[in-house]
C-alpha cells in the first residue's frame, strides 16, 4: 500500500511538472551546451555582481559599485562576457534587451560616480531608478526566453 501511494504522488508530481512547462510561454532559445553553460555563469556572475554593487551602495562606497558595475555589467564588460560569439545564437529582441541591461550599467556608473562626489537624498534616489533599470532589463529577458 505505502508503494502504491509513493507511485501515485510521483506520477501526480510529474504531471504537475509538465504542466507547468507546457504553461511556462517563454521563448526557448537552444544554445550549444558549452554556449549555454557559458551563458548561464555570466547571468550568475551579473545577480552576484548586482549583490556586492547593492552591498557596496548600502556602505556609500560608491566608487567601489561604480567599478564593479563597469568592469562586470556595463558595456566594457561584454568582450570579457563574449558576448561576439553569442549573439548569433540569441533572438534580435533578446540581444535588445541585453544591450539595454549593458547600457543601463553603464549609466548606473555615472549615476553612482556624482553619488560619490554629492551623497545626497536625491542622489541615493538617482542610485536606486538607475538599479532599477538595470534589473528591470534582467527581468524582461528572464521573463520572455529561456535558454536550453
Amino acid at each position: 500500500m505505502r508503494l502504491l501511494s509513493v507511485v501515485i504522488a510521483a506520477v501526480l508530481l510529474a504531471a504537475h511538472a509538465d504542466l507547468a512547462l507546457a504553461q511556462d510561454g517563454r521563448q526557448l532559445v537552444r544554445l550549444p551546451e558549452p554556449m549555454q553553460e557559458h551563458m548561464l555563469a555570466n547571468m550568475r556572475d551579473h545577480l552576484a555582481t548586482l549583490d556586492e554593487i547593492i552591498g557596496d551602495v548600502a556602505q556609500a562606497k560608491y566608487d567601489e559599485a561604480a567599478k564593479l558595475a563597469e568592469q562586470r555589467l556595463g558595456m566594457s564588460s561584454l568582450s570579457a562576457h563574449g558576448a561576439a560569439h553569442m549573439a548569433p545564437f540569441m533572438p534580435q529582441q533578446m540581444q535588445d534587451i541585453g544591450n539595454s541591461m549593458h547600457h543601463a550599467a553603464s549609466r548606473l556608473v555615472l549615476v553612482l560616480q556624482n553619488a560619490e562626489t554629492a551623497a545626497s537624498e536625491q542622489s541615493i534616489r538617482e542610485v536606486n531608478g538607475a538599479l532599477h533599470d538595470v534589473t528591470s532589463a534582467c527581468v524582461a529577458c528572464h521573463a520572455s526566453y529561456k535558454v536550453r
